[in-house]
């Protein structure tokens, strides 16, 4: 810097607020977590005994799939509580909660401090078959290792000397997901980032990686896990809005994919809350091939996939100029889009994690409008879902066809019949009163499914995008964006790619304890307050699908489409083949 030159404030407030968000240097900086004696552990136990036993809608369905009694182990837990340590205690609650396979429904345990995610600073991805897979380095953190052969496109061979493969298949059983694709995605990506607000610190406090040079040799590294606080969003749901009762999404998965943006791209996710240039209106939107548009990093691959920037940049295709930059965008913790070529654009839902359905539709909207009309790729894979009216109502800007939303249940209990009979959970609950008291008489299991998305909302706009769209998901896309790849099939809006078998199959609204304290307020069974913050995330409605699929749970299934593998070339160059692919489909339609 010359002597003329002034230091930009903002490089001071990104530096501030990067290092405000590395909260401990190691594992072994993280404080303590509180003490639960004796008493205190059975009120935790005895209030998820009421929650599971009472409220949780999958209850009936996992008591039959895994063959095991949640709310039983809960009750065995009980009678030797007093004796465990602290770490066998939160290790035994959290072993019968991850049992569930439901990302939904996690203990939350009486951490130091809420909103840590450890970390490695890199990402290991797979490629090829679940029969043969093959794990790659594809992102290195900009401090990751003096190890100058330690760089993306490295082969991952062992991890803490145990082969790649089978390091993910056993830490695989330790997570959820109803299929064992999906688990073993979610272990891949907890291999380097874990929400520690949803489950145990890792044991070991570095991890030995060897991996293969890019020259052919063996080589091993050691890297410590580091604790970030990646916070969340200002767009994001406000917890005490009514909003906030509608919400689908793996909390613990958002965390992860909030670190990652922080650990890749700090600068963007420093920056995310200053204001972007005005946004165009829909209705004056700009055709992509009019107007430049400056680059954006705000769709990098932050949630575990290849940078698609990298195989994208502007220059000419097949003798058009077309500008292929990420389109600025204020709304860049959730959409980004940019053009393929000049006939096809692409369209990325990294989340539904927003407090105003409106503007995110908005949004999305001016974004479609400045994407070429040959047909859209709308790509989820990794976005762990967030608001339901966002992901429903979205549905109707690429179809012409009515869209019918997914439907939601409470599981007939006495505890549900007291919820939705008191006059506090009027505007809530009152809809799906009337058939939780006549099953009482009825025995049905569960009440009469009922949207939570009015239809009426669903198609209040009408179809913002001309062409043909295909959608891409895979297992790590999970709750309302179970919803919307459900509505994609079943409004028949167009073809769904599935990379592995399906989506993450997380069917169902979910509330924290704390809501279910609130709905349970001035009823004869009121729950007290947790010690040491301890709580709960529970799936208090199910959800069934609509439209072609009628009826079909999605809890543990998921929705599926045309199948993909991905390839090394995707993982290292932006997609491409997975792109090419999509393209191909589109051209077909």
């Amino acid at each position: 810097m010359t002597g003329s030159e002034s230091p930009d404030p903002r490089d001071a407030r990104v530096r501030r607020l990067l290092a405000e968000a590395v909260t401990a240097t190691t594992l072994a900086d993280v404080p303590a977590a509180a003490h639960l004696d004796g008493g205190e552990r059975l009120q935790v136990l005895d209030t998820f005994v009421t929650v599971l036993g009472g409220l949780y809608s999958h209850l009936p369905a996992k008591r039959a799939a895994y063959a095991s009694d949640p709310v039983q182990a809960l009750v065995l837990l009980r009678r030797r509580a007093v004796d465990l340590t602290d770490a066998e205690f939160h290790l035994a609650l959290t072993g019968i909660l991850t049992g569930l396979r439901d990302a939904h429904t996690r203990y939350v345990g009486p951490v130091a401090a809420r909103g840590q995610v450890a970390t490695l600073p890199f990402l290991v991805e797979a490629h090829g078959s679940d029969r043969d897979p093959h794990f790659l380095v594809t992102k290195v953190g900009p401090r990751a290792t003096t190890d100058r052969s330690f760089v993306p496109g490295i082969d991952v061979l062992a991890w803490n000397g145990v082969p790649i493969a089978r390091a993910v298949e056993v830490h695989a059983d330790r997570e959820t997901g109803g299929r064992p694709d999906a688990r073993r995605s979610r272990a891949l990506e907890s291999l380097t980032f874990r929400a520690l607000d949803y489950g145990p610190p890792p044991d070991e406090h570095w991890v030995v990686v060897e991996y293969r040079t890019r020259r052919g040799a063996t080589r091993e590294t050691r890297f410590d896990w580091t604790v970030v606080a990646p916070g969340r969003a200002g767009t994001a749901v406000a917890r005490a809005t009514r909003a906030a009762l509608k919400i689908a999404v793996d909390p613990a998965a958002d965390a992860v994919r909030r670190a990652k943006k922080l650990t890749f791209a700090p600068e963007l996710w420093a920056t995310e809350d200053e204001p972007e240039p005005p946004a165009t209106p829909p209705a004056q939107a700009a055709r992509p091939l009019d107007v430049p548009h400056r680059a954006t990093r705000s769709a990098t691959a932050l949630t575990g996939v290849a940078d698609e920037g990298r195989a994208a940049p502007s220059g000419r295709r097949n003798g058009t100029d077309v500008d292929t930059a990420w389109i600025p965008t204020p709304l860049q913790d959730l959409l980004a889009a940019r053009a393929l070529d000049a006939e096809h654009g692409l369209l990325r839902l990294w989340s539904f994690d927003v407090g105003d359905d409106a503007a995110y539709l908005d949004e999305m909207t001016r974004l479609l409008g400045l994407l070429p009309t040959g047909g859209v790729v709308v790509d989820l894979r990794g976005n762990p879902g967030g608001l339901v009216w966002a992901a429903e109502r979205a549905l109707q800007l690429f179809t012409d066809h009515p869209v019918v939303p997914t439907r939601f249940s409470l599981v007939a209990t006495p505890l549900t019949r007291l919820m939705a009979a008191s006059p506090f959970n009027r505007l809530e609950l009152e809809a799906w009163n009337g058939s939780l008291q006549d099953a009482v008489s009825t025995g049905e299991q569960y009440a009469q499914p009922l949207p939570l998305t009015e239809p009426a909302w669903c198609n209040d706009r009408g179809r913002a995008y001309p062409g043909p769209a295909v959608a891409v998901v895979d297992p790590t896309t999970y709750s309302s964006g179970d919803l919307f790849a459900a509505g994609w099939v079943d409004n028949d809006v167009g073809p769904l790619v599935a990379v592995g078998q399906a989506t993450g199959g997380g069917g169902a609204n979910v509330w924290t304890l704390s809501q279910v304290r609130d709905a349970l307020a001035g009823t004869e069974r009121a729950l007290p307050p947790m010690p040491a913050g301890t709580s709960l995330t529970v799936a208090v409605r199910r959800t069934i699908r609509s439209g072609r699929g009628d009826g079909i749970p999605i809890e543990d299934l998921g929705i599926g489409g045309v199948p993909y593998d991905m390839t090394r070339d995707d993982l290292l160059q932006g997609n491409v083949d997975l792109q090419a692919f999509c393209l191909g489909l589109l051209r077909g339609s």
